[in-house]
């Protein structure tokens, strides 16, 4: 699919953590709209996306002057009281488009000038291991998290074709982590995997959280039924890993792998 660049000039970045993110002070998003364009993303139902008219992940506005906002807003924010960002809440930081326009870059590096409390940062591409050196600044104030669904290539092809290949994933975990930056597996959603499936993080984190749609889409899986997400499931013939229920068949395979104060469920394991 291609997509289609607009660039905007915003007036404001940093946002009030609000909803399952109220455990921050403020959630940042250095694009608007994402070109992976999960099929289960929760975004599809919110108005940023609803309002546009167009199909999710063909357009990507680029937010112009991000740095020098950024610069303003978070000193304004620090001397309000305590600051911690997830980025993102909307959008992946690392989407394609930041191999040239390097938004979320400019913004790390502001953040490494003036550090907020805690940064979160979450993605599920590779091209997270290119900001390494300015995590590193960022010490233990920082935390990676990397969208890992699943081990199966087949499944995630499926289910986010435009999406970054598991084993790349992987491998930029392990780097991160072999670097000293703090990081975690995130299976979010839930797809089905292998029974090799915690054995294959074991190898590269030692850190998982799992979330699915009944806890994570913040409608109690209401916003993914509206995308007719159970119809990929039942293409496959695995509609039993579609139900509330499901998330215990990957957790339980986790615990004979991980302790559980490894594990984390939901909105625990995204907490600053």
């Amino acid at each position: 699919m291609r997509t289609e660049l607009l660039f905007k000039n915003p007036k404001t970045l940093l946002n009030k953590g609000t909803g399952f993110l109220n455990g921050y002070s403020h959630s940042l998003n250095p694009y608007t709209g994402c070109s992976f364009g999960c099929s289960y993303c929760y975004v599809r139902q919110m108005p940023v996306a609803t309002f546009r008219k167009q199909e999710w992940g063909s357009w990507v506005d680029v937010k112009l002057e991000a740095a020098a906002i950024l610069r303003k807003e978070l000193h304004r924010a620090k001397g309000k009281g305590k600051v911690t960002i997830f980025m993102s809440s909307s959008t992946d930081p690392y989407q394609p488009v930041e191999y040239k326009e390097k938004v979320t870059r400019s913004l790390l590096a502001v953040m490494a000038e003036n550090p907020p409390d805690f940064l979160f940062v979450q993605t599920r591409s590779p091209l997270v291991r290119r900001d390494i050196d300015l995590f590193l600044l960022l010490k233990d104030r920082v935390r990676v998290s990397m969208t890992v669904e699943t081990d199966l290539e087949d499944i995630r092809k499926h289910f986010t074709p435009a999406a970054p290949p598991i084993r790349a994933r992987l491998k930029t975990l392990q780097l991160l982590s072999e670097a000293g930056v703090p990081v975690q597996a995130t299976i979010a959603p839930v797809l089905p995997s292998s029974e090799a499936f915690p054995d294959v993080l074991k190898a590269v984190v030692d850190r998982v959280c799992l979330d699915d749609y009944f806890m994570g889409d913040g409608s109690g899986g209401r916003r993914t039924r509206s995308l007719g997400i159970h119809s990929l499931y039942k293409e496959l013939g695995l509609e039993e890993w579609y139900s509330p229920s499901a998330y215990r068949i990957v957790y339980d395979r986790l615990m004979h792998v991980f302790s559980g104060d490894q594990l984390y469920l939901s909105k625990e394991g995204f907490a600053p």
